[in-house]
């Protein structure tokens, strides 16, 4: 039996001269290769791990919509921030589910120095100096409707919440943060907090800015780890920016970094890598993406499903923001990549 070859059509060129000799797969044809000409890396310093505090000694608490991801009292939080700056880890964003009763609607216990946020800050300061710490001034987790700023007749006042969260950015910078990153999307707020900083001799303190912060529907298990879920009334679309847009998302950084911010952050991450690279080649400073609950919650019920490869696409997402431009990301699989990489 004849071996069938398949005719040469008439006039057909062949692959070099379609190619021009230009063969795109020669530098892919062997892992060292692709190595060599690999254009972007993840890094154990590309990493920032967010973390949730809550009140009490040696607690624990699932987050049931987060598998992996927990809610800790102070002392456990330490032995976590040790952990991670053994792993290499630069820094913690660090948010509270405060207790239902020391909520208002103007979420004044924010401005406690003593609050749980601000204990977390000191002792995971004194415990382990060598790690960052950020924290966020936005009023949600201190609101007893889940708003991120005061609510008078049914209406979030911006002028009021950006003196209380200026105020707030000074308690939490003398409790050690290093960094304050403001997450309520109110105007001016970035100024306010610069001044307040500045005047109370907080100048190194610096703002990551969340400048571009969407109304997005993948915050919903961040809600349930802060205690939030079913408190909101509404949205926040008033304040949030519009997910159809991006160029109000560079309006938003450009003003944010007019105001004093040191760096900027896009939240959620991976449904918004086109504002990530417009960001960072219209400014080119620091970038951060905050690869969100939701972002994390579905690569894990995939994962548990059966349906990806939770650890290849959890890497892939995470790479997809450097390649995207960004210089660190805020996410709950800080801990499981640091341990990957150290590996």
């Amino acid at each position: 039996m004849n071996k069938f070859t398949p005719a040469k059509p008439a006039g057909a060129r062949s692959v070099d001269e379609i190619t021009g000799s230009r063969r795109l797969r020669r530098m892919r044809k062997a892992d060292w290769s692709r190595r060599l000409v690999q254009e972007n890396r993840l890094t154990v310093d590309d990493l920032i791990w967010p973390i949730f505090i809550i009140d009490g000694e040696n607690r624990k608490e699932t987050i049931p919509a987060m598998p992996g991801v927990y809610r800790m009292s102070v002392d456990l939080a330490v032995k976590e921030a040790e952990r991670a700056a053994k792993l290499g880890i630069p820094a913690l964003a660090t948010f509270p589910n405060v207790e239902m009763e020391l909520r208002d609607q103007t979420g004044a216990h924010i401005l406690e120095p003593d609050n749980i946020i601000n204990r977390a800050t000191r002792a995971i300061k004194a415990a382990v100096p060598e790690i960052g710490i950020i924290t966020d001034v936005a009023l949600d987790p201190f609101t007893s409707h889940g708003h991120d700023g005061i609510l008078r007749d049914g209406i979030i006042v911006n002028d009021e919440t950006v003196a209380q969260v200026a105020a707030a950015a000074v308690l939490q910078a003398a409790a050690g943060s290093d960094i304050i990153a403001p997450s309520d999307m109110m105007d001016g707020r970035i100024g306010a907090i610069r001044d307040a900083l500045d005047d109370n001799g907080f100048h190194d303190v610096a703002i990551m800015s969340y400048a571009t912060k969407f109304a997005s529907a993948f915050y919903g298990p961040y809600r349930e780890a802060i205690g939030t879920q079913g408190l909101l009334k509404g949205d926040k679309k008033t304040y949030y920016i519009d997910h159809a847009n991006s160029d109000e998302a560079v309006r938003e950084a450009e003003q944010d970094l007019a105001e004093g911010a040191d760096m900027l952050m896009v939240k959620p991450g991976l449904p918004y890598l086109d504002i990530i690279r417009r960001l960072k080649d219209e400014f080119r400073v620091p970038t951060f993406a905050y690869q969100v609950s939701g972002e994390y919650s579905m690569i894990k019920a995939a994962s548990a499903n059966g349906w990806i490869d939770g650890e290849k696409a959890m890497l892939e997402s995470l790479l997809a923001f450097k390649r995207a431009g960004c210089d660190g990301i805020l996410t709950y699989f800080a801990p499981e990549v640091a341990e990957m990489l150290k590996g």
